[in-house]
């Protein structure tokens, strides 16, 4: 299983409860940038030296490989998505380096408990909504940690169907292309 979360203006002790409740052990911060001006507690650095000893809790930083805010591709073959970050994203999602990292990811899951975090509370609004539908298309089942303890599994987005090697296309749905390069 896969946990998601987002700090948003959660507390250390705050987001140490809801990890603890759902018995994560490593926290993996999929933020491109693991900083905060707003919540300087929840700053890569003070997370790696905080969790461990609020909670038992490792902390990694995955931002380069799993983080957002990417560029996109014009020939992006992920349509669906009318919101360029989250196309940009999904291009990403097609990289060597991604899919390398995202192997390695799933790879712990058997022994590990992981969470993935990024700093946006809902997960339908941040790219670890483009990260679940790519665990679940492999099989895996992915948890949303939400506010006050509660939790959500993971849904499909609607535009989503697996390629041939099982990876995510946002395709579903799209709009026909009447020439090839038409976006």
């Amino acid at each position: 299983m896969l946990h998601t979360i987002g700090h948003g203006t959660r507390s250390v002790p705050e987001l140490v409860a809801a990890l603890g409740a759902a018995g994560v052990d490593v926290l993996v911060d999929v933020r491109r940038h693991p900083g905060s001006r707003r919540n300087p507690q929840l700053s890569g650095p003070s997370l790696a030296a905080e969790l461990p000893a609020a909670g038992d809790i490792a902390y990694e930083w995955w931002g380069d490989e799993l983080g957002g805010r990417r560029s996109g591709s014009v020939d992006s073959r992920h349509g669906v998505w009318r919101n360029d970050s989250f196309r940009a994203y999904a291009d990403h999602m097609d990289t060597p380096g991604f899919r390398d990292a995202f192997r390695a990811l799933v790879g712990r899951l058997a022994g590990e408990a992981l969470a993935v975090m990024c700093a946006e509370t809902l997960w339908w609004r941040c790219h670890r909504r483009l990260l679940a539908d790519a665990a679940t298309l492999q099989g895996i089942e992915v948890v949303h940690l939400m506010g006050e303890g509660r939790s959500a599994p993971h849904t499909l987005h609607p535009g989503v169907r697996a390629d041939a090697g099982g990876w995510p296309v946002y395709d579903v749905g799209a709009p026909a292309q009447l020439w090839e390069g038409e976006s």
